[in-house]
């Protein structure tokens, strides 16, 4: 089938639009290649798909509505994997403007054509971070996250009522996928595993938040790409047992919608992942404890039982085999 997938040059969609080429489907890929972390290491992802048969790329922006218009209209995917969006929890606080041009007004561009263009299913990426201020363990997407922490949860949360909005009232199957803490080859360089790693092997102490005593589900970005790929396959539909007397945030009665959790089940503390990452390097890092950053939660913990009961799947890939691989890919990307 044809599938539209935003954000190809980015870290997530790249390894997804490999995926689905492997597997025969035709890729139409949309990014604008911004400029908030390197250019180079975007465009060095693209070129591993430009050359592939079935590969199609535009280069335009999800908050210039003529061109997702145009993307639509000329390419009718049958479904849309939506992965673009305005990354990074903290630069939110600077620049709060971009957030809601790519995260909303895009995502709203990206809902309107599929709306018009009979799309069979869309499936788009939420995040761990709505959960926010709760702190019941494991995360559900059973229970209600009402509170984010930061702007870019906020914008995410916002995404999972605007597609049951258009689920309800124009009969588009959406699917969110929250998230949790990915990391592996091909990473952004602004997330830790790659800030940890650039400053270990360059000498310079890296700054470890929490004392390094928060835990998190860090999940190998194969994980989630299977997840997602499985996923698309699985179009949603109402669900018989809803109530509204009790509605359940993960499913809907009047539209066709659904929530999950993709993560890992066995989160890991920040130290033993600085551990393991010093084993691959073969060095020690020089860490500046600090106290937990605004808008950090101490802990997330994924409960993926949904995920392995409707799609069968669940994240596997441990650390100490995710971060080696990392650890391979980045020293042969920057000739370390």
């Amino acid at each position: 089938m044809k599938v539209l997938v935003t954000g190809t040059a980015g870290f997530i969609g790249s390894h997804v639009a490999q995926v689905l080429l492997a597997r025969g489907d035709e890729v139409v890929g949309f990014d604008n290649l911004n400029d908030y972390y390197d250019v180079s290491l975007k465009q060095a992802r693209l070129a591993r798909l430009l050359d592939k048969p079935g590969y199609t790329h535009i280069s335009a922006d999800l908050a210039d509505r003529a061109a997702v218009e145009e993307a639509f209209a000329t390419h009718r995917p049958a479904r849309v994997v939506n992965l673009a969006a305005q990354a990074g929890v903290r630069y939110a606080a600077e620049n709060p403007h971009v957030y809601v041009q790519s995260n909303v007004t895009g995502f709203l561009h990206v809902l309107e054509g599929c709306r018009h263009h009979d799309v069979q299913h869309l499936v788009y990426a939420s995040t761990s971070s709505v959960y926010g201020a709760n702190r019941a363990m494991p995360f559900s997407e059973h229970a209600p996250a009402e509170h984010p922490l930061t702007l870019y949860a906020a914008t995410k949360k916002a995404n999972e009522q605007m597609a049951h909005s258009y689920a309800h009232l124009y009969g588009i199957p959406c699917t969110g996928l929250r998230f949790f803490t990915v990391y592996g080859p091909w990473g952004r360089p602004d997330m830790a595993l790659f800030l940890f790693t650039r400053a270990i092997l360059e000498g310079k102490p890296i700054k470890v938040f929490n004392h390094g005593h928060h835990k998190r589900s860090f999940t190998y970005v194969d994980d989630i790409v299977e997840g997602v790929v499985r996923t698309l396959d699985r179009v949603p539909g109402k669900d018989p047992d809803w109530s509204g007397q009790h509605p359940d945030p993960a499913t809907s009665g009047v539209a066709p919608y659904r929530l999950y959790n993709i993560g890992n089940e066995q989160p890991v503390e920040l130290l033993r992942y600085i551990e393991v990452l010093e084993d691959c390097l073969g060095r020690k890092a020089v860490m500046e404890m600090l106290p937990l950053q605004a808008g950090d939660v101490p802990d997330t913990e994924a409960d993926v039982s949904d995920l392995i009961a409707n799609v069968g799947y669940r994240p596997v890939v441990p650390v100490e085999e995710g971060v080696a691989n990392f650890v391979r890919w980045y020293r042969g990307y920057y000739g370390v």
